[in-house]
């Protein structure tokens, strides 16, 4: 190893990798003196540079392991220096504001189960909009930025494939039209409204993949949001689903950097870790979002299968652009 110490000096990459394996190491040592609860004695902050906003999706990190509460989660987010924990309960709000954190999206308009009915179906799209403008409502009074929105499920009853295929055309026109309702709203309390598009080629695991969700296409969903022309109506590009579907992430970034309100990460296939076993160049994205003048959240949207808090160090290292 010694004789590669001026090389690790003059490449900012290795740097990088050693800087994360130390602090995985670091979190190992506390993990293994007293389990992943230890937090009060888990390293230094990990987001240093802090020109990507990072965000952690509290429900990765409760249904993960031990199952982390919200108050773990708000010390794990301080202790690294994360400073979102988005798609929490309004009930929550207070417990996040204690910490200094903010929830840089909010769920709303999701009848049950949620983005299989969705604003492309005219049985279900006074209900979205009608449960949406409830979520603008709290999330514009705990002064947070956005909300999330469906596209919705392809079929006439969204929950059953007999019903009948709502045409693409007419979906994109019918989701143009709720968003339509939705922008002034938004646009009065200041608060993005960001639909998001859903990959819908894995089946094995109901948060891998949507068969059957209808705005599985960048381009398409893009579109959308184009036809109803607000300012307050974005994107949530997650790169997982972008990858999973279309690929070409960076030149889609360049192309729709304008519309996006809020990103999600995870690692591809398979929605785990951002590690070496997964295919996209995370470094290489959040520096594509920076050229764009994109100022929004990053939100780590992973399925842990090790240890969330290691997994979470390598993330926001790798992200830490």
């Amino acid at each position: 190893m010694s004789q590669n110490i001026e090389t690790v000096k003059s490449d900012p990459s290795r740097r990088d990798l050693l800087k994360q394996a130390a602090q995985v190491a670091a979190v190992a040592t506390v993990a293994g003196c007293a389990g992943s609860n230890a937090v009060e004695s888990a390293p230094q902050k990990v987001i240093t540079r802090g020109r990507i906003k990072q965000s952690m999706a509290y429900w990765c990190f409760n249904a993960a392991g031990e199952k982390w509460d919200i108050q773990k989660q708000c010390q794990v987010a301080v202790m690294l220096g994360c400073p979102s924990i988005e798609l929490v309960d309004p009930k929550d709000y207070p417990i996040l504001k204690q910490h200094g954190l903010v929830n840089a999206l909010a769920f709303g308009g999701m009848p049950d189960p949620p983005f299989v009915k969705g604003l492309n179906n005219p049985k279900y799209q006074d209900e979205v909009v009608a449960r949406t403008k409830e979520a603008i409502d709290t999330t514009a009074a705990a002064g947070f930025p956005n909300v999330i929105a469906f596209h919705g499920y392809k079929w006439r009853d969204a929950e059953d494939p007999k019903s009948g295929e709502i045409p693409l055309e007419e979906g994109a026109k019918n989701c143009a039209a709720g968003l339509k309702k939705l922008a002034p709203y938004a646009e009065q309390k200041g608060v993005n409204v960001c639909i998001e598009m859903l990959s819908t080629r894995d089946n094995s695991h109901p948060m891998k993949g949507h068969p059957g969700y209808q705005g599985e296409h960048m381009d398409y969903v893009a579109d959308i949001v184009k036809q109803v022309g607000s300012p307050r109506v974005k994107l949530l590009f997650d790169i997982y689903h972008v990858q999973v579907m279309d690929g070409d992430v960076i030149r889609r970034i360049r192309q729709y950097g304008a519309l996006i309100g809020h990103v999600h990460v995870a690692g591809c296939p398979g929605r785990a870790e951002l590690d070496d076993t997964q295919e996209v160049n995370y470094p290489a994205c959040m520096k594509a979002l920076l050229e764009m003048g994109y100022t929004g959240y990053v939100g780590h949207e992973f399925i842990p299968t090790r240890d969330p808090l290691q997994g979470l160090i390598q993330a926001m290292t790798r992200c830490d652009v």
